[in-house]
């Protein structure tokens, strides 16, 4: 039983109780029943990770994705718990099952369709309305426009609200300078328009009710901003220690588990993976690697599943079974002193996978021209809806926009809302509804 001083993290913004008569799940068993049975989550099915929906029925989406980072994220709490001490309250603040498959489960909630390039085509669009960010929409999702409540979004407690805040800064505090938009869409350079790692201003108000059980010294740590002269937007350096836990587990599904999809479609073959990564991950000072990266390399490119799901597992366990954490003192709460890390040569390791796959996976022109594709799909339909809300939006969303409209709120938010809750299909079947005379029909509903 945890003590009194969880009770402020078991909240919600409703103020609903923590519990139903005769229910003796815990909150967080709650939350996580929220996640799985709403539309946000179920949407996620048809939602791109790397490789775009219906290009195969093997790679993984975003549901699976959130499916498996769920599952990491367990194996490192339940790391966490037996291998570690109870070292200033660690223990007693680690997180339970429930609560770290719920944060797992939505991290992506919010993520549009086309993956990374419908995020930047959303940002591209709501430049001058407060941006777009993956996370963000996540947060505004789970704690304002969600199913579960008019008014709380999900209506889940403060401390998953709180795993899932990767970023705890305002989109105005970490935005930089964007170049003039070119006259036409098909001219954009997508990396000039990627979004800063924030959320937006909007929830300003949901974001101070979640961090108000810190203190003012340590919500202020929390919110500190670092800024790069090699980047375009500033970003924040903090999160807590169930997002952490979140984000690790996401880092590994994304480095092992999406490689095995590049494999099994021929993507990556065992030339290139010697050349690139071999000598990356053979010079790195580490028993494990140094004895099971023969074995590891032949059964992951063996064509066998039995053998390649077995390498996949080992690399895995290798990242799970390292985690520690780190403490760092400028915090007073656990909550954020804590942090789940991986150690040096683990993290190289992981890096590698990942740098390997954004190379000769991500960014392979053949995948680049789909991600174009879906920008512009997006570009073209946002500013299709935005140039007549009232006659082409569904019209519970027309009323939406209408009545924020006329309150001088921002309505460009609410188109937005609509296009990054729509699965690739969606989004293709509402373009060519629009803009391709020979499809589309009156009987189709949208």
């Amino acid at each position: 039983m945890k003590s009194t001083l969880h009770l402020p993290w078991q909240e919600r913004q409703s103020g609903a109780a923590l519990s139903r008569n005769n229910d003796y799940r815990t909150p967080y068993q709650r939350d996580r029943a929220r996640i799985i049975h709403s539309a946000a989550f179920r949407r996620l099915q048809s939602k791109t990770q790397i490789l775009a929906i219906r290009q195969n029925d093997y790679s993984r989406t975003r549901l699976t994705h959130s499916l498996e980072v769920a599952q990491i994220g367990s194996g490192l709490v339940h790391q966490l718990k037996h291998a570690f001490s109870d070292n200033n309250g660690l223990q007693e603040w680690l997180a339970d099952e429930a609560l770290i498959e719920t944060i797992c489960l939505s991290h992506d909630i919010g993520h549009p369709p086309f993956g990374h390039g419908g995020e930047v085509a959303l940002n591209f669009m709501m430049t001058e309305h407060g941006g777009f960010e993956g996370n963000g929409q996540s947060l505004r999702i789970l704690g304002k426009r969600g199913s579960y409540s008019p008014t709380f979004g999900m209506d889940i407690t403060r401390r998953a609200l709180l795993g899932v805040l990767k970023y705890p800064v305002l989109h105005h505090t970490v935005v930089g300078p964007y170049p003039k938009k070119p006259d036409n869409f098909r001219q954009i350079k997508a990396s000039i328009w990627s979004p800063p790692k924030c959320i937006y201003e909007e929830e300003q108000q949901l974001l101070e009710w979640i961090l108000s059980p810190f203190s003012e010294q340590d919500k202020k740590a929390l919110q500190t901003v670092e800024h790069s002269q090699e980047k375009r937007h500033s970003y924040s350096s903090h999160s807590s220690f169930d997002a952490s836990i979140m984000d690790l587990a996401d880092d590994i599904a994304y480095g092992v588990h999406d490689l095995e999809d590049a494999i099994v479609l021929g993507m990556i073959t065992l030339p290139m993976w010697e050349e690139h990564l071999q000598p990356i991950l053979s010079e790195l000072p580490c028993d494990f690697l140094r004895a099971q990266l023969p074995t590891l390399k032949s059964n992951l490119f063996s064509g066998q599943s039995h053998l390649r799901k077995d390498a996949i597992g080992q690399l895995v366990s290798w990242f799970i079974t390292s985690c520690i954490v780190h403490e760092n003192t400028h915090f007073d709460h656990p909550l954020l002193r804590f942090q789940a890390a991986l150690p040096t040569i683990q993290k190289t390791a992981l890096n590698a996978l990942k740098g390997f796959e954004m190379q000769h996976i991500i960014l392979k022109p053949e995948v680049q021209m789909l991600v174009y594709k879906g920008q512009q799909m997006i570009m073209e339909i946002f500013d299709a809806l935005s140039s007549d809300p009232m006659r082409l939006l569904p019209r519970e969303i027309a009323k939406e926009w209408k009545n924020i409209e006329h309150s001088g709120g921002n309505c460009h938010r609410i188109i937005c809302d609509y296009m990054a809750s729509m699965t690739d299909d969606y989004a293709s079947r509402l373009y060519n509804k629009l803009f391709v005379p020979s499809l589309g029909s009156v009987f189709e509903p949208m």
